[in-house]
């Protein structure tokens, strides 16, 4: 439930800290005091919309921070591990922090946290009713969750809406694929052809700088074999040539080293370079033997040659690596989509079954919504009699709809006030009929609903009298169950609270007003009940009426 709650320079509001009680608590103040700005506060904290004009006149920023009190095994305590927030035995604040520009900072217990969140939280801690809320009436939705709740459906509903979502994003999937296939279709042959002929071409990485220099070679044959022919005549000429004079050379100096012994060593050395001069005209003789001046080899290499460039040119690229990428990628391409038909058929089985499983949950919803129909009514309507309209008929309508993630059913809340002709209820209810429509949902809500704190502005506007005092036990019956708080006009709904809040404006004396609430006890209270009862005249009679009414509410 909420604790406490503390603001600082919202709107009005130059600084509050006030402490909730649990059971029912009521506030009350003459019309402008600023009752509903204690709700803009709390929703703000809560994640609602901010904005500049919220920031009071003290300063550069606002902040609200609310404190909330929770069973140690609330099912909240799963949401808080789930988002590694700490659980503290269920106690925490949520703080919110709004700057001149409008933006805002969300914390939980001083961690910082998204509006996602924060909206995600909120929504399971407090229900807050407001004076326009009766327009829920008129949303198919919220109907269809009022009695899913009366039912139990919940946990079957949030498995509705997984499947849902689960069989939106097959569909979705499952749609593209086709696209997908549909393009490879036409595009196969094309990319087929283009990767066997990528593939027939055997590209290996180097082959091209191999090639280009052969046919350099081969394009010069002719000029190669004479000067190869030139260095092996010069070499080895008819009459021996260098090889033939070196090999004297070192006969004669082997006859000089037997007197000289550096004869020897040059001896040594000159035999060395004759050996490597034999070995390089052997060398020279060979590469002039196969050199090829037939044409032949020119042309093959020249034919592969032609072929890679105009590989490269027809796929834009400057050399054989890019192909073999593009070649790769190709085959790639055509087994994916020789793949995507085995895809699809286990996406379309995939899908077959979740809409199997939804068909089930919603004929199961279906099923326990018409059940429920019945008993819904008969409670709202035993509620609606006791706030003294005998004569009404409710009627909770379920009929057919198109699939959704909630399942197949529609519903719509039926009213007479006569008991003569059913209309949906926006349209047959004065503003009385829906105030008391709207608290008799609100108390079967707070009977099956899991939330801690129910918060009404004014739910009883537009009635009066016996009417309103039958309203004040409802909301009171209510507190028994769990926390609500309730800003009211009427004293008869003021009289049941376990503890009364007054809100009063005061004159600033630096000019302007400003909003104060503090709790009212004793004969405060009794004065503040007088005069609702009386307006602005507290007579005699007026505050014997008031003290009458707080005792027998109170009893």
């Amino acid at each position: 439930m909420l604790v406490r709650l503390h603001i600082e320079n919202y709107v009005l509001i130059d600084s509050l800290d006030i402490a909730f009680p649990g059971g029912l608590s009521i506030i009350t103040g003459r019309t402008g005091a600023g009752k509903s700005i204690l709700l803009g506060a709390l929703s703000l904290a809560l994640g609602g919309k901010a904005g500049p004009e919220m920031i009071g006149a003290n300063g550069a920023g606002c902040v609200v921070e609310a404190g909330f009190s929770l069973p140690a095994d609330s099912p909240l305590k799963a949401f808080f591990e789930e988002n590694d927030l700490e659980w503290n035995g269920g106690s925490f604040s949520i703080r919110r922090v709004l700057s001149a520009s409008g933006r805002s900072r969300s914390f939980i217990d001083d961690l910082p946290v998204t509006q996602g969140v924060l909206a995600e939280l909120a929504g399971s801690l407090v229900d807050i009713h407001s004076q326009h809320q009766t327009r829920l009436l008129t949303d198919a939705a919220c109907q269809l969750e009022m009695l899913d709740g009366f039912a139990g459906n919940i946990p079957a509903l949030e498995r509705s809406r997984r499947v849902w979502k689960r069989i939106l994003a097959l569909r979705k999937d499952l749609e593209s694929l086709r696209r997908r296939r549909e393009q490879d279709e036409q595009l196969r042959s094309y990319n087929e052809a283009r990767y066997e002929r990528l593939a027939a071409a055997r590209l290996s990485p180097g082959e091209m700088e191999e090639l280009e220099a052969e046919q350099k070679r081969l394009a010069n044959a002719e000029s190669i074999k004479e000067n190869l022919y030139e260095a092996e005549s010069l070499l080895s000429p008819p009459d021996g040539g260098v090889i033939q004079h070196l090999k004297e050379a070192e006969k004669a100096l082997a006859r000089a080293g037997k007197f000289l012994p550096e004869a020897l060593q040059l001896e040594e050395r000159l035999a060395s370079s004759r050996l490597e001069i034999d070995d390089i005209f052997a060398t020279v003789a060979d590469l002039d033997e196969k050199t090829d001046v037939s044409g032949d080899r020119l042309r093959e290499v020249e034919e592969r040659l032609s072929e890679l460039y105009s590989l490269m040119n027809l796929h834009r690229v400057s050399d054989i690596p890019a192909l073999i990428v593009i070649r790769d990628a190709l085959a790639e391409a055509l087994s994916a989509a020789e793949s995507a038909g085995e895809q699809e058929a286990a996406m379309q089985k995939e899908l077959m079954a979740a809409e199997a499983e939804y068909n089930a949950l919603a004929a199961e919803l279906s099923s326990s919504r018409r059940a429920a129909a019945g008993p819904f009514s008969a409670s709202i309507l035993e509620t609606l009699q006791y706030l003294e309209l005998e004569r009404a008929t409710f009627r909770a309508e379920v009929s057919d709809a198109e699939a959704g993630p909630t399942g197949k059913d529609a519903v719509r809340f039926l009213f007479s006030a006569d008991g003569a002709r059913e209309a949906e209820v926006a349209k047959a209810a004065s503003g009385g009929e829906l105030s008391r429509i709207m608290l008799s949902l609100k108390a079967m809500m707070a009977r099956y609903a899991e939330m801690p704190t129910m918060i009404f502005d004014e739910i009883d506007t537009g009635v009066s009298g016996s009417t309103a005092d039958r309203m004040g036990s409802v909301i009171c019956s209510m507190g028994k169950d769990m926390q609500v708080i309730a800003i009211t006009h009427l004293p008869q709904v003021a009289a049941k609270g376990n503890a009364h809040y007054l809100v009063s404006r005061k004159e600033n004396p630096s000019g302007g007003s400003v909003t104060e609430i503090s709790m009212i006890e004793g004969e405060q209270r009794l004065l503040e009940l007088a005069r609702m009862l009386s307006g602005s005249s507290l007579g005699k009679a007026a505050v014997e009426n008031a003290a009458e009414l707080l005792r027998a509410s109170q009893s």
